[in-house]
């Protein structure tokens, strides 16, 4: 499989344990080139593996999904940088959070992703929390809020993607989470989309997590991903 392949792929972590997490890559070894670390990992060795998987020469995708004041933000954004990681999310419901993550990026190579509106959520969901907005027209406004601020790209489903590549123009990263192969199962996510469905409406990276991480033989898994990517 092409490096250009595998690239595109980002295996979500989404484990108990740091054990449970060395375990998988080891089972995937070279088949897969990025992995996303998130919060759930991060309170059991998830920065330490974080850490082990740079070393290793893998990219790592440190999904934070930052929100709070300014001045913890910049903080948190900092040390994140000083990790070596390649991509850090950050909540991209105001502009005063995202310039704070810039201001706190510096001159680092890391890669700050915007989270425009979760996968798990679509309409009714945002009305519970106060807005009117379809998910497709909140996710623009976060995408072009997000660009303007200086941020290198979104996590947005495939649903949006062609949409926010539009809006965005090209060299912005959309990152899309929510993917599943042909006639695979939602779970919990409201806005899904197919790996080669989401590569042509402009994204970048798609993110798996439980098709491969929960699979009876990951490496399997993870390869059927691949493939289809190659395809599209």
């Amino acid at each position: 499989m092409k490096d250009t392949v595998r690239d595109k792929l980002i295996v979500a972590l989404d484990l108990p344990s740091a054990v449970q997490a060395r375990a998988l890559t080891d089972r995937l070894g070279d088949e897969v080139s990025f992995y996303k670390v998130g919060l759930e990992l991060l309170f059991s060795g998830g920065l330490d593996l974080a850490q082990d998987l740079k070393r290793s020469g893998k990219r790592v995708f440190l999904d934070m999904k930052l929100l709070d004041i300014g001045n913890t933000v910049e903080r948190a954004v900092a040390t994140a940088a000083q990790l070596g990681v390649d991509f850090l999310t950050v909540h991209g419901h105001d502009r005063k959070t995202l310039d704070a993550a810039v201001k706190g990026r510096g001159t680092a190579p890391l890669k700050l992703l915007a989270v425009t509106v979760l996968t798990s959520l679509d309409a009714n969901d945002l009305a519970e929390q106060g807005s009117t907005m379809e998910p497709a027209e909140l996710v623009l406004r976060r995408a072009r809020l997000a660009r303007a601020a200086g941020f290198d790209g979104v996590i947005a489903s495939g649903q949006e993607a062609a949409a926010v590549r539009s809006a965005t123009g090209p060299g912005f990263l959309i990152v899309t989470p929510g993917i599943r192969l042909p006639g695979g199962a939602a779970g919990d996510q409201a806005r899904i989309t197919t790996p080669r469905k989401a590569l042509a409406d402009g994204a970048n990276h798609l993110v798996v997590g439980r098709p491969i991480n929960a699979a009876a033989d990951p490496l399997a898994a993870a390869r059927s991903f691949l493939s289809d990517i190659a395809l599209g």
